[in-house]
C-alpha cells in the first residue's frame, strides 16, 4: 500500500490549514508542524510521511536549518522535500525533490505532490 501521508511544515496557520484541507480532500493523510523543530519532532515521533512540504521562513527553526538536521538523521533523511517559498532563487539550490513558488497555485501544488508521492512503475 502506498504511504499517502504528508507533513506540512509552515508557520502561517491559515496557509497550513488551507494546505491541509486541500491535501486531505485529495486523499492524503496530513500531519502539520508550525516550525522546523516541531517538524523534526513529528518525524522522529514515528510517523514516516511520503513527503514533506516545507516553508523556508519560519521562527524557532527555519527551513534551511530543518533541511540540515533532516539530512543528518538517517532515519528521516530519505523523505523527499517539496519546498514552497517566495525565495525561488535560493530555494532551487537546496537539493530538494521539488520547489514551488509562493503564492502557491493549486494545480501546481497537486501535480507536484502527486508526482512525488506516487511510486514509480519499477517499485
Amino acid at each position: 500500500m502506498t504511504n499517502k501521508a504528508i507533513l506540512i511544515v509552515e508557520d502561517d496557520r491559515d496557509i497550513r490549514e488551507s494546505l491541509q484541507q486541500i491535501l486531505e480532500l485529495e486523499g492524503y493523510e496530513v500531519l502539520t508542524a508550525a516550525n522546523g523543530r516541531e517538524g523534526l519532532d513529528v518525524l522522529r515521533g514515528g510517523k514516516q510521511p511520503s513527503m514533506i512540504l516545507l516553508d523556508l521562513m519560519m521562527p524557532v527553526m527555519n527551513g534551511w536549518e530543518f533541511l540540515e538536521e533532516q539530512r543528518k538523521d538517517q532515519a528521516i533523511s530519505a523523505i523527499p522535500v517539496l519546498v514552497a517559498s517566495a525565495f525561488g532563487d535560493r530555494a532551487k539550490s537546496l537539493g530538494t525533490a521539488a520547489f514551488i513558488k509562493k503564492p502557491i497555485e493549486l494545480d501546481t501544488l497537486l501535480s507536484t505532490v502527486n508526482s512525488i508521492c506516487q511510486p514509480s512503475a519499477a517499485e
